[in-house]
């Protein structure tokens, strides 16, 4: 018998889902290894490779087998594969502009464990989609509001959810798209340098933002009354900033967010908080003239910074904090941690933290790649950003559930 791929679901899943590898048809202990290649929309290739050994009966499942050292991980991994991808480019940043078409993975079975592939004994393509079929996406374009609203299949209402992302601009479809699949109404939201909207804003309205939470709960298919809102970094300090000072915010889940007005002064009615203050002196360079800011922000619960902290006394969302405690942007984890601390002084007990050891400040859905390194929102250079493979990719397999339970709580 030819070695053969199984793979389950065989053609097509969603990338946040797991996926079943198992090799068939090998020689009894039989020395492999598998390889995942995927390119990104802009045509950079990410590959993982690890090695295995064939049962006895030349049965090789990745659920029960564990990787021997020497590939990108090892240990039992049963989707090693997927989540230790990493860019063959340096630095580069694994991103999905168009959430409509899937990516493509590749997998292949090469024979030995050699430091060049050996002979090609089996290869599989599968399709990992953001979209489950029956999805619709609705480009929003409604007063100011500019988005990309996702709507489960049937005519049913469901609970909604706005995510809103961190600096740099554009409208990011990724997380609203995958998290719609698991029965929310999502609108991802831009703010900034995409379409009409403000080039280079020199100050942030909340108005636009409570423009979007109305326009969510006039429609048809949010079950109202209230909303919920994923925010990460900058997006997650708008979003409890909404908690602070509009209505109907039910609950928040902040990733990686900094609990006071960052970059950009932030105006309500006739209030404007100004940005938390950064300290040059305290932002580190490290050999490879990479920036590391994580001392950089003064701290908000001491003066000046005092002035740019959040009200969350006034919130009356349930919080939810992830935070990853290898952040180097901000200091994320001490953030929540002594804003819970203020809560709970008040007699507030509508907050809770899901801290995450070697977890830098990115936190993506499941299987997204890992990158420690990318570019500075406010300086724009190259950046540490922190996390270690391996706690990172568990993190975002623990997390995900977590806030989709918590949505499915509060909701």
């Amino acid at each position: 018998v030819a070695p053969s791929i199984r793979l389950s679901p065989a053609a097509r899943s969603l990338f946040d889902e797991p996926l079943a590898i198992a090799v068939q048809g090998l020689g009894p202990r039989q020395q492999v290894t598998l390889r995942t290649s995927l390119r990104d929309e802009t045509g950079e290739l990410f590959q993982a490779s690890a090695r295995y050994q064939a049962g006895d009966d030349g049965e090789l499942d990745l659920a029960r087998c564990p990787a021997l050292p020497g590939g990108s991980f090892s240990g039992l991994e049963p989707m090693g594969l997927l989540w230790a991808l990493q860019p063959q480019k340096p630095y580069w940043c694994m991103l999905k502009k168009d959430v409509q078409s899937p990516f493509l993975l590749q997998l292949e079975v090469f024979e030995g464990h050699g430091e060049a592939p050996g002979r090609l004994l089996a290869q599989v393509q599968h399709e990992r989609a953001f979209l489950r079929d029956g999805m619709r996406r609705v480009p929003v374009r409604d007063g100011r509001i500019r988005g990309t609203l996702f709507l489960p299949p049937g005519e049913d209402s469901f609970p909604g959810i706005i995510d809103i992302h961190g600096l740099g601009g554009g409208l990011f479809e990724h997380r609203a798209s995958l998290l719609a699949n698991h029965g929310f109404a999502t609108l991802a939201l831009a703010y900034y340098q995409y379409e009409d909207l403000p080039q280079q804003p020199t100050e942030l309205h909340l108005e636009y933002f409570e423009e979007a939470v109305n326009y969510m709960l006039q429609h048809p298919q949010v079950k109202g009354p209230g909303l919920g809102l994923l925010g990460y970094s900058k997006g997650a300090d708008l979003s409890l900033a909404m908690a602070a000072f509009l209505k109907n915010i039910t609950a928040v889940a902040a990733l990686n967010g900094p609990v006071a007005i960052t970059a950009v002064p932030l105006c309500y009615k006739d209030k404007t908080i100004p940005p938390l203050p950064f300290d040059e002196q305290h932002i580190k360079i490290t050999d490879s003239h990479i920036l590391d800011s994580s001392e950089g922000s003064i701290d908000p619960f001491q003066a000046p910074g005092n002035q740019s902290l959040i009200p969350l006394e006034k919130a009356e969302a349930q919080l939810l904090f992830i935070v990853g405690q290898d952040d180097h942007v901000i200091k994320s984890e001490y953030y929540a941690t002594e804003v819970c601390k203020l809560l709970q002084a008040q007699g507030k007990e509508n907050f809770q933290i899901l801290s995450y050891p070697g977890t830098g400040h990115c936190i993506d859905p499941p299987f997204f790649p890992l990158y420690p390194i990318g570019k500075h929102p406010i300086f724009h250079k190259r950046a540490v950003l922190g996390g270690e493979l391996r706690a990172y990719s568990k993190a975002q397999v623990h997390a995900w559930p977590q806030i989709q339970a918590f949505f499915n709580k509060y909701l």
